[in-house]
């Protein structure tokens, strides 16, 4: 009840942040530091619960790598095995003195073919069984290959909003205030155009003698920005209308808060609009600090250099 008494009455919740209110139902933090919900569905079973098409999207370059090899070297072991156990005698250009494993090698080799419908032509099935098993085989590498193309395709035409945040949001001078300030930058060789960003506070609090989230839009410095190509510090002035004006370093350490950053772009090599999404616990948020300048003009003065390295570089600073 006293850190609900800490909060400015002149800031009014907001109703529509998508949350819930109950902090009871809640598990740590509403959204993880990479814009991802932190929200694990259950009760379904997990073919209908889960996009597999989202999750290759989404997942890291080497974890999509390591599938399609490890789908690749699976299914012609199967494939393999299928052949030894119909009978090597089934593939002409197997020699029958040759040991087990060669004839096994022999065999996945084949297999790698057919799957991929490229046909050497040193060994070819005979019979019903072999044959017919080697026409499904390349049916199933030609559906496979289409499904392996689409996908490669969705990860590089995904659009993407390439912008990264620093790992720290700052409490700083602000004018003759105070203000918090977040900062990000985008990373890679894009342009972002008609950026807009929007912060959310969200407090676990204690009212009537139960546990509830409520959530306050954070008014900004600027909302809106014609384009984005170096550094932007989103900076939300602390003043007598701001639900953190009565806050103190120590109410950072002890109070169970979280802000939420949602910027929307537009990226001209897309032709359309993207969307980056971070949190700060406050535990993450420095009391006292301000960001470095990230850019300076070069030895020729033709180019500003963005040091993106810079990032998360701040300096301590006395806030009276």
């Amino acid at each position: 009840m006293a850190l609900l008494k800490k909060i400015n009455q002149k800031a009014q919740p907001d109703i529509n942040s998508g949350f819930g209110s109950n902090a009871n139902s809640y598990g740590s933090r509403f959204v993880n530091k990479n814009g991802t919900p932190n929200v694990e569905k259950r009760g379904m079973h997990i073919l209908r619960r889960i996009s597999w098409y989202h999750t290759m999207i989404d997942m890291p370059n080497w974890k999509f790598m390591l599938i399609l090899f490890s789908f690749y070297i699976g299914i012609n072991f199967i494939f393999a095995l299928a052949y030894y156990v119909i009978g090597i005698e089934n593939l002409n250009g197997i020699k029958q003195s040759e040991g087990i494993l060669i004839q096994f090698g022999q065999a996945y080799f084949f297999s790698a073919q057919t799957f991929t419908t490229v046909g050497y032509g040193h060994i070819s099935p005979t019979g019903f069984l072999t044959s017919a098993l080697s026409a499904a085989e390349a049916l199933i590498g030609l559906l496979s290959f289409a499904i392996a193309t689409g996908l490669f395709f969705g990860r590089f035409s995904k659009p993407t909003a390439f912008l990264k945040f620093a790992d720290h949001a700052l409490i700083s001078p602000y004018q003759d205030k105070r203000g918090l300030m977040v900062r990000l930058v985008p990373f890679k060789n894009t342009n972002f155009t008609d950026a807009t960003a929007r912060m959310t506070l969200g407090l676990s609090l204690e009212e009537n003698g139960q546990k509830t989230n409520k959530f306050y839009n954070l008014d900004l410095e600027l909302e809106r920005i014609n384009a984005l190509s170096l550094s932007w510090t989103l900076v939300h002035p602390i003043t007598e209308s701001s639900p953190l004006y009565n806050f103190t370093e120590e109410d950072f350490k002890k109070v169970h808060g979280e802000i939420l950053v949602f910027i929307t772009t537009f990226d001209d090599m897309y032709s359309n609009t993207v969307a980056a999404r971070t949190s700060y616990t406050f535990d993450e948020v420095i009391y006292g600090a301000k960001f470095e300048t990230m850019y300076n003009r070069s030895k020729d003065g033709s180019k500003t250099i963005l040091h993106l390295d810079k990032l998360n570089h701040y300096q301590s600073v006395n806030l009276s």
